[in-house]
């Protein structure tokens, strides 16, 4: 697996330094949510390229990947066009001058390239691993592919919300009426579920990947640096914190 894992931490580190190039010329370093999925694809193709037997277990795998990170790619890419820098990132901009320029090279594009070589690690390892496609693959990939389901029709029901709701309620329906962030949880889903897949023949230390995720779901960059601000935005937000499950879908109080 060390020999696989050179070659694709430094396209990783490639595409990262190109990135971050591309944030010089804009002014802008939102593009690196698009960016965060193609880490994935690259690090599965770069593996693949040095796998001398291709097998049908393999292919399923790049599959789900594939469309995992085309959907969320695609998607951040047209919300995000034309925009000014994401909120976010402004706030990191800002906490990070003078010199943001420099420093987000490893503050915000090598951190991505980082957490993606880890979290990739079972889907490296299930590559290395030539057994044949079984039952807990179709059910972890299955899992994988609920999760872009459901993470999609979160992303759709709020794209919608927003279109005619701009700055103003919160989003009570679909999806959003038994969780604050479907999305992330569809996330979830999703790494729980290739986890599984490497699950048989796989070393112990693979659940660092999914646990990983589930920490920046939930702590980091997903729902609890959403709800920093979301208050202020939002009007009737607090009510909402009060009555619907933060992250897993439940029904709600109210």
């Amino acid at each position: 697996m060390v020999a696989i894992y050179l070659p694709i931490l430094t396209n990783l580190v490639i595409f990262a330094l190109a990135g971050w190039v591309l944030s010089l010329a804009t002014k802008n370093v939102t593009h690196v949510d698009s960016m965060w999925s193609l880490f994935f694809v690259l690090a599965l193709v770069t593996a693949m390229s040095q796998t001398s037997i291709i097998t049908e277990r393999h292919v399923a795998i790049m599959i789900a990947l594939f469309v995992w990170a085309s959907r969320l790619s695609g998607y951040l890419t047209l919300r995000n066009w034309g925009q000014p820098e994401d909120i976010r990132y402004q706030n990191i901009r800002k906490n990070n001058s003078p010199g943001f320029g420099i420093k987000s090279i490893y503050i915000i594009f090598l951190f991505q390239a980082l957490l993606a070589s880890i979290i990739v690690l079972p889907l490296i390892g299930s590559l290395e691993n030539s057994r044949a496609y079984n039952l807990i693959d179709k059910v972890g990939l299955g899992i994988v592919l609920f999760g872009v389901f459901f993470q999609s029709i979160a992303d759709i029901q709020l794209r919608r919300f927003l279109r005619h709701n701009k700055n103003k309620g919160v989003l009570r329906t679909g999806l959003w009426k038994y969780s604050r962030h479907p999305n992330y949880f569809g996330e979830f889903l999703v790494w729980w579920g290739f986890y599984l897949v490497s699950l048989d023949g796989g070393p112990w230390f693979f659940i660092i990947s999914p646990l990983l995720m589930t920490l920046l779901l939930l702590k980091i960059s997903g729902v609890g640096l959403m709800e920093q601000t979301i208050t202020n935005r939002r009007p009737g937000y607090n009510e909402y914190i009060q009555n619907t499950s933060s992250f897993i879908p439940w029904p709600p109080k109210n």
